[in-house]
This record gives structure tokens, C-alpha cells and sequence, in this order.
């Protein structure tokens, strides 16, 4: 296993060469861990990295800086751990995003393992191909990728297809049975990569629309106390310090300390208005062998600039991986300057082009002002 291929998501199996050395990808079942696990994976960032963690957008963890000689111990650790599955292709395809909501006694939980042992034995997916179970009171995670997703309606529960307003009415016991007969009606159709890019209607007698309610926001939720990581990266001490209850990770680059009111940790965010919210960057140069320039000191200079409402997206490439999609200002960086976008994502057409970085605070003010 050579740890070199870059153009794929990494796992915990395949990991990926980075700047900083190999990122190993984490997914924690049901996007929980327990307090022992968050105090092993913090010493396991230490001891086999460089101790930086990243929370990514499907609530997953990534240690940084691991170097191909600790893969057999971490491996061995993370085995005992229960956070590694039997071979890469299994790992790959246990793409699922739970509902950082969930409450004591609803099916998510039964949910999520039932369709962890279904994609056991399920044909090989697209890279990116993913399912979310979002069945706490409310659907919260439209705004994440997932394919096929588990939802809540007036109801009862639905299947619905990414690209479809409603979904099919299913029960806790029919939910998983029919999301594999839609997910091999999907493979069946031929070279399409993603469920909302077919041509066809995928299979569903779709009838009821989801409950849908906002996306999580900091401080007391009803699952517990909410916090947020400055660009989704946090030191193995951080980790360490949230080791007081069971963690909920979610794809807002934020953590819940289940059952938790109060608490602190060094270096994470619990103000929902603070500036940082509104930027997202990426880990850049030199920690990215893609990156054209380093980006977050940038970044977190920037981020006084961006009023509420707004979000600024500084890049260190065209792919886009800290916000895949449109912000309302981009900054992609190209042979250490900046291209300008508005409106749209890393990749889009820019409308200023070969930006010096200490040009782009008198640039940006004239185009963020007066606030959205």
C-alpha cells in the first residue's frame, strides 16, 4: 500500500500522501464516539502523527502526518477500537451520514447498523456515492451530499433519492430492504456516478415530503452542547479535552458533547456569531500537495471582513475541497496569488484574476459592503 494516488477520498485502509505526510480518514459509526475512543484517537494523533485532526463535511475524523511505518501499529489500534472495517472497499462503501440528532430510543441507530451490514455484501459504489440517515424529529442534512437518504415524514419515515422533493413511505423494518433494491436499480443504469445526474426517475412511489428543519447551529441543542472547529482542524489536545461525554460529529465541521450544558476546550469555537463561521478554507500549502499557496492565515485575516449572512471561501486550488459548492466570494489561489469569484465555486470563471494577498482585504470590503 503505497499511500501515493491522490484524486480519491482517503480511509483508514487508503490513505492518502499529503504535504504533511499521509491523512488517514476515520468514520466513526453513526458519527459517535465514546469518551475511551476520543482519548486513544488523540493519543494515536500524537504517537503516529503530527497531531493535527480534521473534522471533514460527512463527519468524519482524518489524523495528518502519519508516515507509512506506524500504518501496522495504527491499524492494529484502530481494529481494537472497532473503527476499522474488514478491507477498503467495505470502508469505501460505508458512506453514511447520521443525524447529529438522533434521540434515546428512535431507529437511527438500528438504521445506520442495519445499512452498515447491508453494504457489507452490496457491489462496488461510485467514489463519492453516499446515504444519509437523517431521522431525529426533523431532516436537518439537505444541505450534505448523500444519495439516497432516510427521512422523516408527517408520517413515519421515507426513502427519498437526492434530486427527488419527496420520498417513498417505508417503515423501520422495510427502510434498508428497499434502499438496496433502489441502489442496484442505480448501479444498473449504467456509467452515472451520482444519484441526482441520471436521466431516469430512479423507482420510488414518492409521495410525502421530509420534515425539514435548520441546519445545527452552535450552543445547546437537544442532543447536547455544540461546538465548532476554526476550519474544521483541531490539536490532539482539543480532542483530548472533549473526553467528558459520548461526541456526535457532524458535517458542519462542529461537534456535539452529548448530554453536555457547559464546557470548553483550548482553541474551539462556541459563539454563533464569530467571524470564523463565515469562511472556510481548506489545510493549503505546504500541508496540501495540491495547494498553490497557504490559505488559512489568510483566511482567518480575512474573516472580520465578512458580514453576518455571508460566507468567504479562500481555496488553495480549484477543487474546492473546504466548500464544494457557491459561496458568495471564493478565493482560489493560482501560483501563490488569488483569483476572485463570485457567486461561485473554486473551479467557476473568475472575475479578477492574479490577486496579491495583501491587496484582497481593500478588495473584498468594496464588494461585501453593505451587508447581505
Amino acid at each position: 500500500m503505497s499511500g501515493q494516488v491522490q484524486g480519491w477520498c482517503p480511509g483508514a485502509l487508503r490513505p492518502m500522501m499529503s504535504g504533511d505526510g499521509l491523512v488517514l480518514r476515520i468514520r466513526p459509526h453513526a458519527g459517535r464516539l465514546m469518551p475511551d475512543q476520543v482519548l486513544a484517537l488523540a493519543d494515536l494523533a500524537e504517537t503516529h502523527g503530527n497531531g493535527l485532526i480534521d473534522l471533514g463535511s460527512r463527519a468524519h475524523l482524518q489524523l495528518r502526518g502519519v508516515t507509512e511505518a506506524a500504518l501496522p501499529a495504527l491499524h492494529q489500534a484502530l481494529i481494537s477500537l472497532d473503527l476499522l472495517d474488514a478491507s477498503a472497499e467495505a470502508e469505501a462503501r460505508r458512506n453514511i451520514l447520521t443525524t447529529p440528532l438522533h434521540r434515546d430510543g428512535d431507529e437511527t441507530l438500528a438504521l445506520v447498523a442495519g445499512l452498515e451490514n447491508a453494504l457489507r455484501h452490496a457491489p462496488v459504489l461510485p467514489a463519492k456515492f453516499g446515504f444519509a440517515v437523517d431521522t431525529g424529529t426533523a431532516a436537518i442534512l439537505g444541505g450534505a451530499s448523500a444519495d439516497l437518504r432516510i427521512e422523516r415524514a408527517a408520517q413515519g419515515l421515507i426513502l427519498r433519492a437526492e434530486g427527488m422533493e419527496r420520498g417513498e413511505p417505508v417503515t423501520a423494518d422495510s427502510a434498508i430492504p428497499r434502499l438496496i433494491e433502489v441502489l442496484h436499480w442505480f448501479l444498473a443504469q449504467g456509467s452515472a456516478t451520482r444519484m441526482a445526474r441520471l436521466a431516469a426517475r430512479p423507482p420510488l412511489n414518492a409521495t410525502e415530503l421530509p420534515l425539514t428543519g435548520a441546519a445545527l447551529s452552535l450552543g445547546m441543542t437537544a442532543a447536547g452542547l455544540c461546538l465548532a472547529l476554526p476550519f474544521g482542524q483541531m490539536q490532539a489536545t482539543t480532542l483530548r479535552a472533549l473526553a467528558i461525554a459520548p461526541l456526535r460529529l457532524t458535517p458542519w465541521r462542529s461537534v456535539i458533547l452529548e448530554g453536555i450544558a457547559e464546557a470548553s476546550a483550548p482553541g474551539l469555537i462556541a459563539d454563533p456569531h464569530d467571524p470564523l463561521l463565515r469562511v472556510a478554507a481548506c489545510t493549503g500549502a505546504p500541508g496540501c500537495l495540491s495547494a498553490e499557496a497557504p490559505v488559512r492565515d489568510l483566511a482567518r485575516s480575512l474573516a472580520p471582513l465578512v458580514p453576518a449572512g455571508a460566507l468567504l471561501h479562500v481555496s488553495g486550488c480549484g477543487k474546492g475541497c473546504a466548500h464544494p459548492g457557491p459561496a458568495r466570494l471564493t478565493l482560489t489561489a493560482r501560483q501563490g496569488r488569488f483569483d476572485l469569484i463570485e457567486d461561485g465555486a473554486a473551479s467557476a470563471s473568475p472575475a479578477l484574476r492574479g490577486l496579491s494577498p495583501d491587496d484582497l482585504p481593500a478588495i473584498l470590503r468594496g464588494r461585501l459592503d453593505p451587508p447581505l
